[in-house]
């Protein structure tokens, strides 16, 4: 059995274009610190990024060649297929989802929703059904064969955007857990969708001297200056969601006539 994690990444960012690749602090991208926290999981043997194939989006695969890291080019739109794409190359049996812009990912809370998928009998597993981590901690474990089932029946274009979407609209067809945390801390906000976003990662990232950077680090930070937690405070991180629903509403409507 071998467990990867795929690392969704894109320079065509709709609400913050080139995100990936921009600075964290000391010439270090979003990407980079997305990396080095992972490369503190336990759980998992390769880590591979999954690009597109757009001419854009060569400045990605420049980077994972500079610093060594695998990658995989795939469709710009499908995102389901190009996870699925990538793991058939890479020969996963289970599939570890992370999106590029969650620089303080917590490799702790990696490890353990990988554990409970794997001591368990389940196709996925997750901790944001419903969230009680913070944005940006979020999880995404799901069996290559859950994987592939979602591919070869997904229709709607959330279910091939959103890599999971399928197994969200189908959950009586899949074996589904929701690790939850001890206290519920879904109202912080650290994954960087907007410039606001960034600009509190460079701020927490920029009064760390450890690595990795752990969810009771940014807390403890956040008692110590609670003023940082307004920075991104008004930020929405469901556009993406929301755009996605309204494709699915026009594609059935044109499929059958539904209003």
């Amino acid at each position: 059995m071998t467990i990867g994690c795929i690392v969704q990444a894109r320079m065509g960012s709709t609400r913050l274009p080139g995100k990936v690749l921009m600075e964290v602090i000391e010439g270090k991208p979003v990407l980079y610190y997305v990396i080095n926290q992972l490369k503190y999981c336990k759980s998992f043997e390769k880590l591979i990024i999954a690009t597109t194939t757009l001419p854009e989006d060569d400045k990605i695969v420049q980077f994972c060649t500079d610093n060594n890291v695998n990658y995989f080019r795939g469709d710009s739109k499908n995102v389901l297929e190009r996870h699925y794409r990538c793991a058939e190359k890479f020969s996963l049996s289970t599939i570890i989802r992370m999106p590029s812009d969650k620089p303080l990912l917590d490799p702790e809370v990696v490890d353990k929703v990988v554990e409970t998928f794997n001591t368990n009998y389940y196709d996925y597993v997750t901790n944001f059904l419903p969230p009680t981590f913070p944005s940006g901690t979020e999880v995404e474990v799901v069996s290559f064969g859950s994987l592939k089932k979602s591919w070869e029946k997904a229709i709607l274009s959330s279910e091939k955007e959103h890599v999971t979407e399928y197994i969200y609209n189908h959950r009586d067809d899949f074996r589904i857990f929701n690790v939850v945390n001890s206290e519920n801390l879904s109202n912080f906000r650290w994954a960087v969708d907007r410039i606001e976003d960034l600009r509190l990662v460079r701020e927490i990232v920029s009064r760390m001297s450890k690595s990795p950077i752990l969810i009771k680090d940014i807390l403890e930070l956040f008692i110590n200056e609670p003023s940082l937690v307004e920075i991104n405070k008004q930020v929405d991180g469901n556009e993406g969601v929301t755009r996605s629903e309204t494709e699915d509403k026009e594609f059935l409507e044109s499929k059958s006539g539904f209003k």
